[in-house]
């Protein structure tokens, strides 16, 4: 038998994708946990408010998400993935200002339509310039650089924030967005063919199909949105000598899981593979908030990343499969949607467990979502899923 010649990945265009994801992310997320610090110790907000700061800009992503997906699906991606971008970078500069709670909020809310937009046009991007043979290790690829910018990110951030302050940490940010700029420039998107403007419907803006996957995501990104912003705080209360060692822990395990995961997914094992993802999350979380040593605390990011480096691009392929082909764009946004609105609630929920509660009781509520996320994938969403996939 002959062997099967897989069609090429790592293309240019897929290369410079990649990397203007990496550096968007990572420029971005320079900000996650340092935004908690600055606020409670520079402009001295309870702990309690700070869910609102940090969740504004999730609030401003559900906003955007479902129409960012109608645009990338009817104009070049690669021209609203410049401008979205350029005024990412922008946004940045508005920090510099905030120097009240309701202009921080503003700021964030800008960020968050601005990132909305980038993120979603350069998603759809990414899966126009990968061969559909490799779409789901495609997909996890991209993740990867993305997932290894929200941990990378973070561990620079609290170093810069000690030693330099705030303002140097935003300079650091707006450096990467231009480079980020950059890449996008470089990328070669294929041609589409023209597209009628369909009459708007809500299935224009959301992947109807898709609501129970949909509703089983927020639990595991409830439990995502508590760990950029709260684990600095919590790695000091338990005496963690440098808490961004959890962050590189957390990418190394993003990236072995993409070493398997998609290859497992493309194989038609995408519901062995989110299950699996969801039981390993769940056992992180509860080692991560019930033992308090530098060796729970590095292995729990290690299996925390595992778990959702697994089973991130698996719930987007979900999506995917189940939505027509000039809906693409519809179906990334509603990934999005999900993602940023359980992103939303762990930091809004996050911000008053710990203010009135704990970081403990914040981290053991994550891992009793993770547990009821599997009964209902099980249960529910893969029922549904095998129903109503198109591919």
């Amino acid at each position: 038998m002959e062997a099967v010649i897989k069609p090429k990945l790592w293309s240019a265009s897929y290369l410079n994708v990649c990397l203007a994801n990496f550096l968007m992310a990572c420029s971005f997320n320079l900000l996650m946990p340092s935004i908690p610090l600055y606020v409670t110790e520079q402009m001295g907000i309870p702990q309690s408010r700070t869910g609102i700061v940090l969740a504004s800009y999730a609030i401003a992503l559900m906003f955007v998400r479902p129409f960012s997906g109608y645009m990338v699906d009817i104009f070049s991606r690669k021209k609203i993935l410049l401008i979205a971008f350029t005024c990412y970078v922008l946004t940045f500069f508005g920090y510099f200002w905030a120097t009240t709670v309701m202009l921080f909020v503003f700021v964030r809310f800008l960020h968050g339509i601005t990132w909305g937009l980038s993120t979603v046009s350069s998603s759809t991007l990414a899966i126009d310039v990968v061969p559909s043979e490799r779409r789901a290790e495609g997909i996890g690829y991209y993740g990867t650089f993305m997932n290894v910018a929200m941990a990378i990110g973070p561990f620079f951030a609290i170093h810069i924030y000690n030693h330099y302050g705030f303002d140097i940490l935003l300079w650091c940010a707006i450096v990467m967005g231009i480079l980020g700029i950059i890449a996008v420039s470089l990328i070669k998107a294929p041609e589409r063919p023209k597209v009628e403007r369909q009459k708007i419907s809500l299935d224009r803006f959301f992947l109807l199909r898709g609501w129970p996957i949909f509703l089983n995501q927020l639990l595991p990104c409830f439990a995502w949105g508590t760990i950029g912003p709260f684990v600095a705080q919590y790695g000091k209360e338990i005496g963690i000598p440098n808490a961004g060692i959890f962050f590189l822990f957390w990418a190394g395990g993003i990236i072995i899981s993409r070493v398997f995961a998609g290859k497992l997914v493309d194989r038609g094992k995408i519901h062995e593979v989110n299950v699996s993802a969801m039981a390993i999350v769940t056992a992180a979380f509860f080692v991560f908030a019930s033992i308090h040593n530098i060796y729970a605390f590095c292995l729990s990011g290690l299996f925390i990343g595992i778990g959702f480096g697994m089973m991130f691009p698996a719930l987007q392929t979900l999506y995917i499969n189940l939505a027509e082909n000039n809906q693409r764009g519809t179906a990334n946004s509603t990934y999005l949607i999900g993602f940023d609105f359980g992103l939303a609630l762990g930091m809004l929920g996050g911000g008053y467990i710990t203010g009135f509660m704990s970081f403990e009781a914040l981290y053991l509520f994550s891992a009793v979502l993770c547990f009821v996320s599997i009964m209902i994938y099980w249960y529910v969403s893969r029922i549904v899923y095998e129903r109503k996939r198109l591919r």
